[in-house]
């Protein structure tokens, strides 16, 4: 891209979050996110050029330095920071704002200081080798995997069932969303295919802000927030036909097949030899009460994830939270109070960084016992930021049809089904997305919310509902074959 040159007509609203928005190039592999304002601070903007660039290149160095550390460099992509020609940004405001979804806009981008976060634009892979069969990319925002353990957890039910099942109770009692998603991240993270095979159909089922499915970088198939709009299965299932049609007609069976290479996708290495992990939290902490998948549906007792699968290391970083919220705000008012008292402190700390190797440093060899100290007390805090940014993040996992005459190449995995004729081979990658620091000033915040989530689960009586599920047309029919394997080229 050559900056001086930019034309808003080669960029295409992509979406955005609360933070940022981000616009995609029409033919390049590429995004821009920008950073979002209150509209109130339209005329004013909050922070200054500087302070602009260095927030961004603080999501920059905090991906580089601490996540791609604990997370694995090959599943992250930190991108750059680019400083934008003025008049470039007011043209795309204007451009993308009729395309921006109504409830976003209490907020407007920021066209001041012309800074942004330039990134490979994942939705739309470059893999090889090209097909005519346009890419499809998976996003997954799996949220936390583990039940707390944790000695300072005050209320029983906060260790049986899962902090994503009981925070959908409230987001449908606060009217954020008029129906419940039966996803649960434990099963997902389980390692056992017919539990992560029930989870993703759950995604599907009701994808809220979890699961979105691109084709070709459009958004083929998500969910409006606050909307009563009935998914279109049909279209979707219409959408993957052409990528799952091998010797079996049956629309029924496509989504299954689907969901058999997304979770094969989820579990591989990316290329290592790891081993699988089992039993790597306890049984008690590994099944959620409210989950609707039922225990004895296992028919085989194998579960535990590969050490180098995205999933695995998404869920270690997680649980580098050990002492869940309610442990951790005592800590938090120590540190606070200690910067109430030396303000200058806030910099030796690293409270708002740099995030550099000292901080993943001070995170990694925190003591394991309370000294009192401020020292660790800060350890624990940038722990629990770290771990809530893991709980937080986006799995995309891009499918790029691979040609039929193309020939394995040595070190290829094999996935293969029993079926015949030969199964359909994909190009596959794997990323993780959405690393930003979480802010240590959000943590009282925090706190509100995990009581207000508890509470308003515990007044519902955390009922499901009665009856059975109303099951998604077909998708079981061939659900139950978790030996289903598919050809995969890693890259």
């Amino acid at each position: 891209m050559e900056l001086d040159k930019m034309d808003e007509n080669d960029w295409k609203y992509h979406g955005e979050g609360n933070k940022s928005l981000v616009v995609s190039h029409v033919q390049l592999s590429r995004v821009l996110r920008l950073l979002k304002y209150p509209a109130e601070d339209s005329e004013n903007p909050p922070q200054t050029v500087e302070q602009a660039f260095r927030q961004i290149q603080n999501i920059v160095d905090f991906s580089s330095n601490v996540m791609s550390s604990l997370l694995g460099e090959k599943f992250i992509h930190s991108g750059e920071v680019v400083k934008l020609p003025l008049e470039f940004v007011r043209q795309l405001s204007i451009k993308v704002q009729h395309q921006r979804p109504a409830w976003r806009c209490d907020k407007v981008m920021d066209i001041y200081s012309g800074c942004a976060l330039c990134l490979p634009n994942l939705t739309s892979p470059v893999l090889h080798p090209p097909t005519h069969t346009p890419p499809l990319c998976i996003e997954i925002k799996p949220k936390c995997g583990f039940l707390p353990s944790s000695n300072h957890v005050s209320r029983d039910i906060k260790t049986k069932v899962c902090r994503f099942c009981m925070h959908q109770h409230y987001k449908v009692a606060s009217g954020k969303w008029k129906r419940r998603s039966m996803y649960c991240p434990l099963d997902l993270f389980s390692g056992n295919r017919q539990r992560m095979h029930f989870a993703i159909r759950h995604l599907i089922e009701e994808p809220q802000n979890n699961f979105k499915i691109f084709k070709g970088g459009q958004c083929i198939y998500s969910s409006k927030e606050g909307s009563d709009d009935s998914l279109d299965l049909n279209s979707l299932l219409q959408h993957l036909r052409p990528y799952f049609l091998y010797g079996n007609n049956r629309l029924r069976a496509v989504l299954s097949d689907f969901i058999q290479v997304l979770v094969n996708a989820l579990l591989s290495g990316g290329g290592g030899d790891g081993g699988v992990v089992t039993d790597r939290q306890g049984e008690g902490r590994s099944f959620c009460e409210a989950s609707v998948f039922n225990k004895e549906r296992i028919r085989h007792g194998s579960q535990g994830l590969p050490s180098d699968s995205v999933l695995f290391r998404i869920l270690q970083t997680q649980m580098l939270d050990t002492l869940d919220i309610e442990g951790l705000y005592p800590l938090y008012r120590r540190v606070e109070q200690h910067l109430q008292d030396f303000p200058k402190e806030r910099t030796r700390l690293q409270i708002d960084g740099p995030y550099n190797e000292a901080f993943l440093e001070k995170l990694q060899k925190c003591p394991t016992e309370d000294d009192g100290s401020v020292e660790y007390a800060v350890a624990k805090v940038h722990q629990y930021r770290v771990a809530m940014t893991a709980k937080d993040c986006s799995i995309m996992v891009a499918l790029v049809p691979s040609s039929e005459e193309e020939e394995d190449d040595e070190g290829q995995r094999r996935l293969r089904d029993f079926l015949t004729p030969r199964p359909p081979a994909f190009s596959y990658s794997v990323s993780i997305l959405d690393l930003d620091p979480k802010p240590f000033d959000s943590i009282p915040r925090q706190l509100r919310l995990d009581q207000k989530i508890v509470s308003c689960y515990l007044r519902t009586g955390g009922a499901l509902p009665k009856g059975p599920l109303p099951p998604l047309p077909g998708i079981f029919a061939s659900a139950e074959r978790e030996e289903c394997m598919l050809l995969f080229h890693p890259v």
